[in-house]
């Protein structure tokens, strides 16, 4: 099991898009946002965009990655280990669906990756460990805006449970910075944050705001 690069895993969220026309200054966006993150911190970094066709999806990724690389980060692309492995990530997010199967195919294609897996329940948590990830992250832990109507909340005391498995969590869904202390106290290894950063009128002061919580 490999040691989390950072207590902070920042979600990207490139925002709706609503055309075609849309997709390259929503890219832009989000390579803007990324970057401020960066300054502010952020040393991990979980690409999503799960809407985007392929060959555009690989390219934001790549420009992306290449951004978290300049700051000494680690870049983890969600998704199947096989395009992971493809542009050279550091690490793979499977979903939540992923089978042990699964999850021990991208354990051998990324022998020295990170690999993550989407838990949204205690037992997910103990299959992502059985089958050799590196981490689970834990959703939701509190609403969020982000994904209204993906719960119910499953709250700390949930966080509590899955960390008896010995798989490090990172709490994800409606983490405020308010929020980091108790899930920390509960035993979360880590926070993942989307909508707090992606969605901040000053992404790297948001960054600093949530890694000084949790280191305080």
């Amino acid at each position: 099991m490999k040691p989390l690069p950072s207590p902070l895993l920042v979600v990207t969220d490139r925002g709706p898009i609503r055309s075609p026309s849309d997709l390259a200054p929503a890219g832009a966006r989000l390579l803007a946002t990324v970057e401020a993150a960066l300054e502010g911190g952020a040393r991990w970094l979980w690409f999503r965009e799960k809407d985007m066709a392929s060959g555009e999806r690989r390219r934001l990724a790549v420009a992306v990655m290449t951004r978290v690389r300049a700051f000494g980060g680690t870049f983890t692309l969600g998704g199947e280990a096989a395009a992971a492995v493809e542009i050279g990530a550091d690490g793979v997010h499977l979903p939540g669906d992923a089978t042990q199967d699964a999850i021990a195919a991208a354990r051998r294609a990324m022998p020295d990756g990170l690999v993550g897996v989407s838990g949204h329940g205690v037992s997910d948590i103990g299959r992502a460990a059985d089958a050799g990830a590196d981490y689970a992250t834990l959703s939701p832990i509190f609403l969020t805006a982000s994904k209204p109507g993906y719960g119910p909340a499953l709250g700390v005391d949930a966080i509590r449970a899955a960390s008896g498995s010995g798989l490090p969590v990172i709490a994800l869904g409606g983490i405020a910075p308010a929020h980091v202390a108790g899930c920390r106290g509960a035993g979360a290894a880590g926070i993942a944050v989307m909508g707090g950063i992606m969605a901040a009128d000053d992404p790297g002061s948001a960054t600093a705001r949530y890694l000084g919580a949790y280191k305080g």
